[in-house]
């Protein structure tokens, strides 16, 4: 069935043969607990996003904190090529204002209003009626298409749509329309329907409004139905889906970008003339950056991104696909950013085959940042046998992204024994004054976490805690590198409300690779207090539910 282009009253639109992409990775995708970012991380994967040619970037929730304010109106200025920016905002006094001041600054400003519309959250959590929500509603959609103007995208989203009363439902978006907004979210904010039951909700609000808005579905993966019911809205007449890189977000997740853009791309007969205008062949580089920066890792089978997606190892199917690639593949790995060649890199490489291995690996690579990979790989291949494409993609990652250095690391030292008791000592920089520790532990990583936690304690008058470790090899082989993962919190932090930032480490030693995690969890607990940042910025989870 094909359906006729949907022209808003107010905003920009959608283009006719186009499904909108609203990515909301930055603002529901960083909900997801341990997954938050520092200001400079966000603008990272909003730049990666901006290559990925999204049509809207949710940059965040403005009025959570001081520091996502800052990191929203950041990702607000430096964001352009028509790439929308958005915040949101609940219909609460504060909010949008908090939100128009963050975007404002945009070319292309895009404010997204919530507000609960099902009994069971007006009952629990809003304590409000019916018509009291409809009200607020109205009230602070009018008040923001004032504010905004005529031109810029206002949308409105009904949260818990799913379970929400239809006719009631049906009357919101009605008023919300006539009020100014030019786009209206449907949420299954809690992963409850199911495609056809979601597909016949979508087409009865685009039966009573009509073209006067354009059309968008937000949909979580409760059930692990995200990217079905979001395809079943397309077919149904929805031209904006919202969706976030691998999935990420409250709960079970959101539905994933390169699942929802692949299908489109892949069955075009299903979705006749909707193409999106994502650059897919940067969908492996969002992917690897956004698990990277937030410490969770994509599953093997994962589709698209996954590390098997592409994989044959059965004979049949290894037969197969030797003999034409589309017995066994529906798309091909260049598509998504994934090459078919290999390249090797040894210690003879030199740097125009490091860029064109890296190129394969889909990252662009060029100037100063070239020149410090290559120094890094070229000392790697020294150290071990073999330099592998996770090896690089390593040491790709661990350069992304500044990370605060108020404490550096001078040099450090380790003695153990056979019995288990370790003693170690550490010399640091912290605030610009050289301070050392010293402490024993169990082991030698517990002893040198012990020596810096006595070194930077008098200075900031806490200690990192650390909530979760893990150790894997980058590649096989007894001279692998090793990647750690420290996720900490201050010490004065306690309960579920506590900061938690993750540190990365690598080195092919491991004693190195987790000091070097320990102490970019430290700077980043360190940085977040510097600049007043609390849990609310890295997941508004009190009050409202967000949709």
């Amino acid at each position: 069935m094909t359906f006729e282009a949907i022209t808003p009253r107010f905003g920009s639109g959608v283009a006719e043969g186009r499904v909108r992409i609203f990515d909301t990775t930055l603002r529901d995708g960083e909900q997801a607990p341990g997954a938050g970012l520092t200001a400079a991380e966000k603008l990272e994967v909003a730049r990666q996003l901006a290559r990925l040619k999204v049509d809207v970037i949710e940059a965040g929730f403005p009025s959570a904190s001081p520091g996502d304010f800052e990191a929203v109106r950041r990702i607000a200025l430096e964001t352009k090529g028509g790439i929308a920016v958005a915040a949101l905002a609940r219909c609460r006094d504060g909010d949008p204002q908090r939100a128009v001041e963050a975007i404002g600054v945009a070319e292309r400003p895009h404010l997204h209003l919530f507000i609960a519309t099902s009994d069971i959250h007006l009952k629990h959590k809003l304590r409000m009626s019916r018509d009291e929500a409809l009200k607020e509603a109205v009230r602070w959609v009018k008040w923001a298409r004032e504010a905004l103007g005529r031109d810029a995208e206002l949308e409105f989203s009904a949260e818990d749509a799913s379970r929400t009363e239809h006719s009631f439902l049906l009357d919101v978006y009605e008023a919300v329309t006539e009020a100014g907004a030019s786009t209206l979210n449907i949420p299954d904010t809690v992963g409850y329907a199911i495609p056809s039951e979601f597909g016949r909700l979508v087409g009865d609000v685009r039966q009573r409004i009509g073209t006067a808005a354009t059309i968008s579905v937000h949909c979580h993966n409760d059930l692990g139905l995200a990217t079905a019911n979001t395809l079943a809205a397309v077919q149904a007449g929805a031209r904006q889906v919202e969706v976030t890189i691998n999935g990420l977000g409250e709960r079970a997740g959101n539905a994933s970008l390169e699942e929802v853009v692949m299908a489109l791309r892949t069955r075009p007969a299903q979705f006749p003339d909707l193409a999106a205008g994502v650059a897919t062949e940067q969908i492996t580089a969002a992917s690897r950056l956004v698990s990277y920066l937030t410490g969770f890792a994509i599953q093997p089978n994962k589709a698209i991104v996954g590390a098997n997606a592409f994989a044959h190892e059965s004979g049949i199917h290894q037969d197969g696909y030797l003999k034409n690639p589309l017995t066994y593949e529906i798309m091909t790995p260049q598509s998504v950013g994934l090459a078919g060649s290999t390249l090797s890199i040894g210690k003879l490489s030199g740097r125009r085959g490091l860029q064109g291995k890296l190129r394969e690996l889909g990252h662009e690579v060029e100037g100063e940042q070239l020149d410090v990979l290559y120094r890094a790989a070229i000392a790697l291949a020294d150290a071990k046998k073999e330099v592998t494409d996770a090896d690089l993609l390593a040491l790709v990652d661990q350069g992304k992204t500044d990370v605060p250095s108020s404490i550096t690391l001078l040099n450090w030292s380790i003695s153990s024994s056979s019995g288990g008791h370790s003693t170690g000592s550490v010399s640091l920089v912290v605030d610009g004054e050289p301070h050392a520790g010293e402490a024993t532990g169990n082991g030698p990583v517990n002893a040198l976490f012990k020596a810096v936690d006595e070194a930077i304690r008098p200075i900031v008058h806490w200690n990192p805690v650390l909530t979760e470790y893990e150790i894997k090899a980058v590649s096989a082989g007894e001279d692998a590198q090793g990647q750690v993962l420290a996720r900490c919190r201050r010490s004065s932090d306690e309960g579920p409300s506590a900061l938690i930032m993750t540190g990365h480490g690598l080195s092919t030693n491991i004693i190195e690779a987790s000091l070097e995690a320990y102490l970019v969890a430290a700077n980043k607990l360190h940085g977040a207090e510097i600049n007043g940042i609390t849990a609310a910025f890295v997941g508004q989870r009190s009050g409202a539910e967000l949709p």
